[in-house]
């Protein structure tokens, strides 16, 4: 099959937000030769990479860069403009001020991920293609927001599931929908990541000279946050529409994952894209059933998302036999592990991860009637029979920003790999486990209506309380 009508017919069509296409055309555009001239709101850890990616591309710009931290505006331009002989870019601290720009025509959102769907809806209202990281919402309800907007303002909105670009998961998905593995009946997503402790901290700024006292996995999270530092920072609009909260150390850069005010765990930072690749490799949208357990443990620390966590989601399955079910099954585990699937049952060792060392596991099985398939990030292989024979194999590696520019030229949004749609209903898997993971129950879906039946608190749950002025626009 051609990868553009493989990527068609396995592409969403349609959603209980309605059945129009997600983009049809953007009049926005100017032109196919134009240059495209793209912002990058959110400059530290990915934010970099989305920098870096977009300057390789042929006519592309970053010529914008957005950040409420100062601090990182001078080593940003010095090495990757001036030192390249490039011209320098304008900087905003503010969003909103660098949507006015007019002569910014996409935008890339890499903030933390309780920014995500507010900071793509800004940027759409104001007439920006988008490309947003994942997960693309930290609620259920702005993502449904989300994804009207992008059908309300014709633009093409990406979503970050970069794996989705790959040739290598296109023919796993492809070898999986000509039934080649048989009847796929369960997907399982691995996230498997050495996380050490986040210790605790007082809120309020550091001392000048003082270090993490704890052990850290990253030595670029040791940035001193005094109060000097901290002046060239809008802490304010770092929590935009989070509770109003004091500064502190843990609540702040990387370590805003383990807090759910801003973020949604292991299972939606790194586990986000092997979600992705679960859900999409069964065939499945939304789930009939959730149940999510596990904990926090070891640690006596500040971390309130769950360092281990099992999840597991029931989707109906018309075409199979027996119950005519299928089940995703996620895990995520912060410290030694076995590698699971490593075997080639000749003594051989196959990594089934992109991300296999002595710390990490991070991946995807599916299990079929006629065998089993290991994936990771650029290939995967196949094991079949009872025998577990060597079957088919493929790989292959793409370009997720590239793809995001050539729908802009095409003004084709056809062409995403990873549309808004798609990232929505891999982002309500997780937000779904970790709603019954905080609430210790079980959660029965109507996938119709994406709400829980017969469970007003969990319902509940769906949206959040926005600080003002960081709202969520009721008509998008």
């Amino acid at each position: 099959m051609k990868r553009r009508e493989f990527i068609k017919k396995t592409a969403s069509s349609a959603f209980a937000l309605g059945s129009m296409p997600l983009i049809l055309s953007n009049s926005n555009w100017k032109g196919a030769n134009d240059r495209v001239n793209v912002a990058v709101v959110g400059i530290r850890g990915m934010g970099r990479v989305h920098l870096q990616e977009y300057q390789k591309l042929k006519n592309v710009e970053v010529s914008a860069l957005c950040d409420v931290d100062e601090n990182l505006f001078a080593e940003r331009v010095k090495t990757h403009y001036t030192d390249k002989g490039l011209r320098k870019p304008k900087l905003y601290t503010d969003m909103r001020k660098l949507y006015e720009d007019k002569s910014i025509d996409a935008v890339s959102i890499v903030t933390p991920n309780h920014w995500h769907a507010l900071a793509g809806i800004w940027a759409i209202q104001a007439g920006k293609h988008a490309s947003i990281e994942k997960p693309i919402c930290h609620t259920i309800e702005e993502g449904r927001k989300l994804v009207e907007a992008a059908r309300k303002y014709n633009l093409v909105v990406q979503d970050g599931a970069e794996q989705r670009s790959n040739p290598g998961a296109q023919s796993a998905v492809e070898f999986l929908r000509n039934n080649k593995l048989g009847e796929v009946y369960m997907a399982k997503g691995l996230c498997y990541k050495w996380r050490d402790s986040i210790g605790k901290y007082p809120d309020g700024y550091m001392l000048e000279g003082e270090r993490y006292a704890s052990t850290v996995n990253s030595s670029s999270w040791i940035t001193p946050f005094t109060k000097s530092y901290m002046q060239k920072v809008n802490y304010d609009m770092w929590l935009g529409p989070a509770p109003e909260r004091p500064f502190n150390r843990n609540r702040f850069h990387y370590n805003w994952h383990w807090h759910w005010d801003y973020g949604d765990g292991d299972m939606g930072n790194q586990g986000v894209h092997e979600m992705d690749i679960a859900r999409w490799g069964l065939g499945v949208k939304l789930p009939t059933k959730v149940t999510a357990m596990g904990s926090h443990v070891m640690f006596d620390d500040a971390q309130e998302t769950p360092n281990v966590l099992m999840a597991l989601f029931e989707f109906p399955n018309p075409e199979g036999g027996g119950d005519k079910k299928k089940t995703l099954q996620f895990e995520v585990r912060h410290w030694m592990s076995n590698p699971e699937g490593n075997h080639l049952g000749s003594g051989e060792s196959l990594s089934n991860t992109y991300m296999t060392n002595s710390r990490n596991v991070v991946g995807n099985i599916f299990y079929g009637s006629k065998g089993y398939m290991l994936k990771d990030v650029d290939g995967w292989q196949t094991f079949m029979g009872e025998e577990r024979k060597l079957g088919e194999s493929g790989k292959g590696v793409g370009n997720h920003y590239e793809n995001f520019i050539d729908a802009i030229r095409a003004n084709d949004p056809n062409l995403l790999t990873g549309t808004i749609e798609e990232g929505f209903y891999s982002c309500a898997l997780i937000q779904l486990a970790n709603i019954s993971y905080r609430l210790g129950r079980t959660l029965d879906i109507d996938p119709n209506t994406l709400t829980i039946l017969n469970d007003e608190e969990a319902n509940g749950m769906l949206s959040k309380e926005y600080r003002a002025p960081y709202v969520l626009p009721k008509n998008v």
